[in-house]
């Protein structure tokens, strides 16, 4: 009878860099041979250190990279976050540890390098909350019946003295850092782009190592010439009987840092001549567009599900980061199987900002730090977790002044993937 070897995990080599993409390759379903224009692509983002595989002598049967990040939270600052990506154990390596050794590795790091939370965008959602991650924000997609919207589909210009402009991939790069950077600012749950980021958008790398087709690119700029929105888009060539277009325009990613500019981006896009279906990509799940049309009831949500998850690596950090509406203080006793960052914590915030310090008084709500997670940006609400038994109250009404602090009037988004 074989018996299992020890699997040894441990940072990756650049010669073990091609074995390691197979790996990763495999454990997302894609071709495990990878083209040498995507390594070469990929090798842009290696990192010494940050990239973790476990090896089963020479194979590579698990991946795992972090990178750095940076993180908005409520009130437009950041924080240092260990952004988590490429995630993947070999089929016939499950069930061994080897995610939780690379992660305890990956976030022992983290927590000595400073940063302040870990993220990760999560492809399952019970796996993570093990880890001490909780679902910080939610993402949602509509399908937009373009003839049921009550648009004028004769449009051809902003009214309010705005323009629309096709633009190409240098227009991209160019203006688009600043203006994602300007969305940034203004959007809890949003994260830094490198500028690998725009290249691969706009085709000057390829990732992926499929043939790329460029999309359209559309610009907005207001009346007095600032740009203020841009958007990336597809289309299909799909026609029914009788010559009837049935095309769907597909949105990739959508800036608009203005009310003006989202609602003429997505005026445009529901003007575009064949064009009967408008995908709306990763949106916030309060987004305009639903109420940007005569009948909002031609949104229809495709998908609504977790997105940004994020695992907090110091308490008192990530709490006084964030600004508050309200005043008020709490005691909050935060659990952490991983033993990172737990510990009892008083929390006394207001307008004009906020403490977060160790304290023996007594609690007032006690909860996991995943969940600390999912209130931290502003989304989740402690009363409705301790309605499903996920925290505590230690005194009554304590679920009460924690959403009243931390709950915010738009929800977190994240617009990413990574």
């Amino acid at each position: 009878m074989s018996r299992r070897t020890e699997t040894d995990v441990r940072p990756i080599t650049e010669a073990e860099f091609p074995d390691w993409n197979r790996a990763l390759n495999t454990g997302f379903l894609q071709p495990p041979a990878v083209a040498e224009e995507q390594l070469e692509a990929r090798r842009r983002q290696f990192v010494p250190g940050r990239s973790l595989g476990a090896f089963d002598g020479d194979r590579c049967v698990a991946t795992f990279r972090s990178f750095d990040q940076e993180l908005t939270v409520v009130g437009g600052g950041t924080v240092r976050a260990d952004a988590i990506s490429n995630v993947t154990v070999t089929a016939t390596h499950r069930r061994r540890g080897l995610l939780t050794r690379m992660m305890a590795q990956d976030l022992a790091a983290a927590k000595e390098r400073g940063d302040v939370v870990a993220t990760l965008i999560a492809a399952e959602y019970p796996i993570y909350g093990r880890y001490g991650f909780g679902p910080a924000t939610t993402m949602t997609e509509w399908a937009v019946d373009v003839p049921r919207a009550g648009l004028d589909r004769r449009w051809a210009a902003p009214e309010d003295g705005g323009r629309i402009d096709l633009v190409d991939g240098e227009d991209v790069r160019g203006l688009g850092p600043g203006l994602h950077g300007w969305l940034r600012r203004e959007q809890p749950g949003a994260v830094s782009r490198t500028e690998l980021w725009w290249q691969s958008r706009t085709g000057l790398v390829n990732m992926n190592g499929t043939p790329w087709t460029e999309p359209y690119y559309v610009m907005y700029r207001s009346a007095d010439g600032g740009v203020e929105g841009l958007a990336s888009y597809r289309t299909d060539d799909h026609w029914g009987d009788a010559k009837q277009p049935l095309n769907t325009a597909t949105v990739e990613w959508l800036i608009g840092v203005t009310p003006a500019a989202e609602r003429a981006l997505w005026h445009y896009l529901c003007s575009i001549d064949w064009v009967q279906t408008v995908k709306s990509g990763w949106r916030s799940p309060d987004d305009l567009l639903p109420h940007l049309l005569p009948d909002p009831r031609a949104a229809r949500i495709t998908t609504q599900a977790d997105w940004l998850w994020v695992r907090i690596l110091d308490v008192a950090a990530a709490l006084e980061a964030r600004t508050y509406d309200g005043r008020g203080a709490v005691v909050l006793e935060v659990v952490d199987r991983a033993g990172i960052t737990g510990g009892r914590w008083r929390l006394e915030a207001g307008p004009d900002g906020a403490s977060c310090v160790p304290t023996a008084e007594s609690a007032h709500l006690v909860l996991d730090v995943g969940d600390l997670a999912a209130l931290w940006l502003g989304d989740a609400s402690a009363v409705r977790l301790a309605a499903l038994g996920r925290v505590r109250e230690e005194r009554a009404g304590a679920a009460r002044v924690v959403d009243a602090l931390l709950r915010t009037s738009r929800r977190p988004w994240c617009p990413d993937m990574f």
